[in-house]
């Protein structure tokens, strides 16, 4: 199936056995794909389920459920300080492809970024374009931007990292390499910094929140490549284990 065309849909998109498309979901696949009455694709709901789906004017006539088998063996939230410019579109994209479920933006005492209404819909169609090309079979879900107090209370997890350029500490896949990994579904929170990186004070609160302050190596990374380094590490022992 991976010639085909992927779209993501609603899930108010599904109704009975055919998919209605939005307008621009049909202008994409008729008029830029040039797909006809008849031709296949397939759409996700970004929650688990694919379908091949053959396209019937402005609908799609769903032929049959797909197995698909893309996701980590654990849930992974990233929480990550606003870069500067628009470098969280670039982490939102390769985060997703490297199979990361939650982003959540956080403003920090060294964040120069308030992201406005329009910057979140942009990062959500980032990350469902992200998904579709990638074959995941979730989108993962861009949350609010929120304060750093109150993304380190956000997700229960049996895991927690912050990442930290400097000091002495010890590398995040020696941490991980101590973990368990059974056939459970694990939840893991990774906390990322801006430019400039965390103060101490955040580091400080951060530890009491259960966090354990972990390093990518020894050069100084910058703010937009940090947390793709984090989730390469993460997802290459998760897919090997």
């Amino acid at each position: 199936m991976a010639q085909l065309q992927r779209i993501a849909i609603s899930q108010n998109q599904l109704q009975d056995n055919r998919i209605v498309l939005a307008k621009e979901q049909h202008h994409y696949l008729a008029r830029v794909l040039r797909l006809s009455d008849g031709d296949k694709f397939i759409a996700i709901d970004g929650m688990g389920k694919w379908w091949l789906v053959k396209l019937q004017a402005e609908f799609g006539e769903v032929l049959e459920a797909l197995e698909v088998n893309t996701e980590l063996k654990a849930s992974i939230s990233l929480l990550l300080a606003l870069p500067k410019g628009n470098g969280f579109d670039d982490v939102v994209r390769v985060c997703t492809e490297l199979g990361v479920d939650r982003i959540v933006p956080i403003i920090s005492e060294r964040t120069l970024l308030n992201p406005s209404s329009q910057k979140l819909d942009r990062w959500r169609r980032i990350a469902a374009e992200a998904a579709e090309q990638s074959e995941r079979a979730f989108v993962p879900t861009i949350y609010e931007s929120v304060t750093f107090n109150q993304g380190l209370s956000l997700f229960e997890a049996e895991h927690k990292y912050i990442c930290e350029g400097r000091g002495d500490y010890p590398h995040l896949i020696e941490c991980w390499r101590r973990v368990q990994v059974s056939s459970s579904h694990i939840r893991v929170v990774v906390a990322v910094g801006p430019e400039g990186g965390w103060s101490t004070r955040e580091l400080e609160v951060a530890v009491d929140e259960g966090f354990e302050v972990v390093s990518l190596g020894k050069r100084i990374l910058r703010a937009v490549t940090a947390p793709v380094v984090a989730l390469s590490i993460l997802a290459a022992e998760l897919e090997c284990s």
